[in-house]
């Protein structure tokens, strides 16, 4: 799809971008939150709990999903938006990631990945044409190109191969999804730039990607062990030689004030497991940092999570009663801390578009950050 982003307004202090992407499934606005819903839910919520949220696009995952229930299931149920319930943009991770997360249960080839199941040690092979395949069948209104992340700390050496490896598959996936009538048929692919912690193949990825002509572009392999200083020099040694005209996009993290920190590099794209993981441990966000419910000074605690925050949880239940339904492993602590933060991410992403806007999102992100971090230094003694 021609001219499928659209780029509004750019931030005159920092490289922060206000976006426009169209999909077949609807229009994204970003920068974008999207929540993660791996196996095809977002944990503990319903899609429509997920909509009011404000979530205008969510993740599934091709390693996952072709594992169980097997993406052939899912098209011919609908594709994986009816499946699910869900109606708006889906984003599906080609399983490139696994090559990382589940080191010890794979072996990288010239042509693909071959895995063994972390379920029932089943054998899968995943390939360019492979991950095109699933992602066609799961209907993804933007799928990811197969890559090779490689962990942190890794050698030059091994960096060269993963990146080198890495563009000839992004090749070969953009070959075969046009071949296919995938692309270009409402949906979009995305390439993925590698590089480590070495600023030159960062360049040398992202702008031989950059030639390839895709819809879109992510920052593939932070996040994965590293400091965060070295996660964000990456990206910002990574953004300037992507597309300016494309969306951008930095894979599998951060923390609030890691993702406004990222938006000021020029990311409009992200996603992390990790509101709804700390939500399933009794923790929530707030302006103020990351408060843990079981703590016993929230046992009265009359207030909501975050006053004036308008979502279910907020508007409804205090601290005091979502420390109980903690303390008493009650599964609705799940959902409700769920939604909460699902929500507060998302309405900080409304922010930054909102400050974008108005042309101050620089001197916005800095004081937000600094209020955040300094609430998480008070809850934590650090």
């Amino acid at each position: 799809m021609t001219g499928a982003f659209q780029l509004l307004k750019t931030d005159p202090a920092t490289a922060a971008r206000r976006g426009r992407l169209q999909t077949l499934h609807g229009v994204i606005e970003t920068p974008i939150f999207m929540p993660v819903g791996t196996q095809g839910t977002v944990k503990a919520l319903t899609p429509v709990q997920i909509r009011e949220a404000g979530a205008q696009i969510i993740l599934g995952n091709t390693y996952h999903l072709n594992l169980r229930p097997g993406s052939e299931l899912v098209r011919d149920l609908g594709g994986l938006h009816k499946f699910m319930g869900w109606d708006g943009p889906i984003l599906t991770d080609s399983g490139g990631f696994q090559v990382f997360s589940l080191a010890k249960l794979r072996d990288i080839r010239e042509d693909g990945i071959a895995f063994q199941s972390h379920i029932d040690g089943a054998k899968l092979f995943l390939g360019p044409r492979e991950v095109m395949t699933i992602q066609a069948n799961l209907g993804s209104d933007i799928a990811m190109v197969i890559d090779e992340c490689p962990p942190w700390p890794c050698s030059r050496e091994a960096c060269r191969l993963a990146v080198d490896r890495s563009y000839r598959w992004a090749q070969q996936c953009k070959q075969i999804a046009t071949d296919n009538g995938f692309l270009g048929a409402g949906h979009h692919v995305f390439a993925i730039a590698q590089g480590s912690t070495f600023d030159d193949l960062r360049r040398e990825a992202a702008e031989s990607l950059a030639a390839l002509d895709f819809p879109g572009y992510a920052v593939g392999g932070v996040s994965v062990g590293e400091p965060e200083p070295e996660m964000l020099k990456q990206v910002a040694a990574t953004t300037p030689f992507m597309p300016v005209d494309k969306p951008r996009y930095t894979m599998g993290l951060g923390t609030p004030p890691q993702i406004l920190k990222m938006i000021a590099l020029g990311v409009d794209m992200f996603d992390c497991v990790h509101p709804t993981r700390v939500a399933r441990n009794g923790a929530a966000f707030t302006p103020d940092g990351l408060i843990n419910l079981r703590n016993e000074r929230y046992r009265a605690d009359p207030a909501p999570v975050v006053d004036g925050l308008d979502n279910y949880t907020c508007r409804h239940f205090s601290r005091a009663y979502l420390r109980h339904l903690v303390m008493a492993n009650e599964i609705l602590a799940c959902t409700l801390l769920s939604l909460h933060n699902i929500h507060f991410y998302l309405d900080l992403m409304a922010q930054a578009r909102a400050h974008l806007e108005s042309g101050d999102y620089g001197a916005w992100h800095l004081g937000w950050i600094a209020r955040y971090e300094a609430g998480d230094r008070a809850v934590t003694g650090r």
